[in-house]
């Protein structure tokens, strides 16, 4: 009996068997299960378990103990969405998102072009830089706290040195303390955002910035042109961290301006409305459905920044597409 041939004149070679084709794919399943099933254990146990207990409390009027047994349905839900004080905790949410992009993003990026160059004490530089985003918050904000008092070193240094007319109550009045709060939150976090546009940097090839200086190009047209396109990327996952922070703040807020001045310094945010109202008020069902809300707010920001910013950069990240 003749073998098939491919045209060539060779045997042809023979479909792998069903059987095999079969038992590749239980391997290959086995080889995934084994691989996700503890991280995604630890996530449905952590993130999706925690979310939906949160959801299922909310519907009740529960003080924290013993089994929920208030029913009271989306009540607690309307109580939110119509209280003002909610109203502005979200509006200073939402500030703090657009003040950390415009304050920390320039800030980054220059520091980091600098310390992309070859400097003088340059490893010292980047830990300085990047020493205040490792400290814990409750340091940061203890520190800051004592500091800004009305009677604290920053008011008292500012007298020593002549300008005793720039005193101000930097955490209780409403006009400067989202300020005080942004300066601080630069402080701590610029650092991050340093050292990750510096690995940023390291992966732009330095051939493309010498052939552009060959064709006469500046030091700044080459990073206008070259630099700050090719970090396109990471500026967009640094910003998508940013967003998903400054809406889930609060442990530098609570700790600074605690549960009463928060709300009348406006820098109250969703997260410490929750525990105010929630835990602090022995309202569990209640701040149960403020966790809820915050959850789908931070979601549906996540969902559209991935739909509309990130998918230029996961499009070119998925392959297999075509096949």
């Amino acid at each position: 009996m003749d073998l098939p041939t491919d045209g060539g004149g060779a045997p042809a070679a023979s479909p792998p068997s069903r059987r095999r084709r079969r038992g590749l794919g239980w391997a290959a399943r086995a080889e995934v299960v084994v691989l996700t099933g503890p991280a995604l254990i630890v996530f449905l146990a952590f993130v999706i378990f925690p979310v939906v207990m949160a959801a299922y409390y909310g519907f009740f009027n529960w003080k924290g103990y013993g089994p929920p047994t208030d029913f009271v349905g989306l009540h607690n839900y309307k109580i939110i969405l119509s209280d003002p004080t909610f109203h502005d905790a979200v509006r200073h949410n939402f500030t703090i998102v657009v003040l950390s992009l415009v304050m920390q993003g320039p800030i980054a990026i220059g520091l980091a072009l600098l310390l992309n160059r070859k400097l003088r004490y340059q490893s010292a530089i980047r830990v300085l830089i990047f020493v205040p985003y490792v400290i814990s918050e409750v340091v940061v904000g203890t520190g800051w706290s004592l500091m800004l008092q009305t009677n604290g070193a920053v008011n008292g240094l500012l007298e020593k040195l002549g300008m005793a007319g720039l005193k101000q109550d930097w955490l209780s009045d409403p006009k400067i303390a989202m300020w005080t709060l942004m300066l601080i939150i630069t402080w701590k976090y610029v650092g991050f955002a340093v050292i990750l546009f510096l690995a940023g940097l390291q992966g732009i090839p330095p051939e493309l910035h010498e052939a552009a200086a060959i064709d006469g190009a500046s030091y700044w047209q080459i990073q206008r042109r070259i630099t700050l396109p090719l970090l396109g990327p990471t500026i967009r996952i640094w910003a998508f961290l940013s967003i998903i922070g400054s809406l889930q703040l609060f442990d530098l807020v609570y700790i600074i301006w605690g549960q009463y001045v928060a709300a009348t310094a406006g820098t109250s945010t969703m997260a410490t409305y929750m525990v105010v109202n929630g835990r602090n008020a022995a309202s569990y069902g209640y701040g149960n459905a403020v966790a809820v809300v915050l959850f789908l707010i931070s979601l549906v920001v996540a969902l559209l920044y991935q739909r509309f910013v990130l998918r230029r950069d996961t499009e070119g990240a998925i392959t297999g597409g075509g096949r």
